[in-house]
């Protein structure tokens, strides 16, 4: 039975299920999930992503990670790590910069955190030869050296689930079966939010992106260390319904195939940025362009468009793709979460 057979099957003997409950489902189900048999990353597949878009991005990255290391004394071991690393690209790009820092790469102990074999294959492949160790959970990080985590496009994998004000109160947004018994959209009594939205607005929360901030923040504040999380959503409070459906780059119908596209929400910046202080760590949050200009991306794409004048036009659009505020530059944020100093950057951000 397909994935949605078994979605129907199982509502209709048991009842809807939550918005949080279907992504899951659809994302992570062992035997038809996306990203369990079929994440298709880049431009031929279903999304791209800032370091697929330009080497860039991981450089800079990469030299933030150095210099975080920096501030923390250079200790002799880092556990670096990457969550939800995709097909290993932004890595790369990362260890790459490092050259320029051998006492870093020695230092690092480098570990990605990936739940889908798939994506585990393509990472081995393109980051042959370091020395990699993968774990499928933050818990399963080592807890004994300070930890350096990066993470781009991975908040908007964790599920969220959806309230809607109604005319007579609020009610949960389900997925149910309409009367021809195909998936459908519905609502379920749900208690009152502290919110003030108009009727028919859509009020999302994850408690998932906020349980994974929470962790994270608790190791950093255990073991020392800093993350940096990078991800599209927005900074202050708001209503909206932002799950969409990803497939060859296209919004689709996100109950027509379960599985067989990427689902995703908007990042809960502030519900996040709450978690991480909750858990006694310090966190901050910049746009994704002030994040790469503060890092020197213009100097970078200067660089590389001078080492390979032909190539000049594509690095130009490639700079804009990341940084300009109709393109990724502005709806993509940066959350960083520290204890001690704050790390380049993010001496001043909010």
């Amino acid at each position: 039975m397909s994935l949605k057979a078994r979605l129907q099957a199982e509502i209709a003997a048991e009842g809807p299920i939550s918005i949080a409950d279907y992504m899951s489902r659809c994302l992570h189900d062992p035997l038809d999930g996306y990203y369990a048999t079929c994440p298709a990353l880049g431009e031929r597949g279903d999304f791209i992503t800032a370091p697929l878009v330009s080497q860039m991005f991981g450089e800079l990255i990469g030299l933030w990670l150095i210099e975080a290391w920096r501030g923390l004394g250079a200790p002799p071991r880092v556990i670096l790590a990457e969550a939800g690393p995709g097909d290993g690209t932004l890595m790369s790009d990362i260890l790459r910069a490092a050259r320029l820092a051998p006492a870093f790469l020695a230092a690092a102990e480098l570990w990605l955190v990936e739940t889908s074999q798939p994506l585990r294959v393509l990472q081995a492949e393109r980051l042959t030869d370091a020395a990699s160790r993968w774990a499928s959970t933050l818990l399963e990080l080592p807890s004994d050296a300070p930890l350096l985590l990066v993470a781009n496009e991975l908040l908007d994998c964790l599920p969220a689930r959806q309230f809607q004000r109604t005319a007579s109160g609020w009610g949960e947004r389900v997925v149910g079966l309409d009367e021809q018994g195909e998936l459908a959209f519905g609502l379920r009594p749900a208690p009152a939010m502290a919110c003030e939205v108009p009727v028919g607005g859509v009020v999302e929360r994850s408690p998932a992106q906020e349980a994974f901030a929470a962790e994270l923040a608790g190791r950093l504040v255990a073991q020392g260390g800093v993350a940096l999380l990078i991800d599209y959503g927005r900074a202050s409070p708001g209503d909206g319904d932002t799950l969409q459906a990803l497939a060859r780059h296209e919004k689709v119908d996100p109950l027509a195939a379960p599985g067989a596209a990427d689902l995703t929400v908007h990042a809960d910046f502030p519900a996040v940025l709450a978690a991480a202080r909750d858990a006694g760590a310090q966190a901050a949050l910049l746009s994704q362009s002030e994040l790469l200009h503060r890092l020197g991306i213009e100097t970078r794409a200067a660089a590389l468009a001078r080492s390979a004048p032909e190539r000049a036009p594509i690095i130009g659009r490639q700079y804009e793709r990341l940084t300009s505020p109709d393109q990724m530059g502005e709806l993509f944020k940066a959350v960083a979460i520290w204890t001690g100093s704050a790390p380049p950057a993010f001496e001043d951000a909010g």
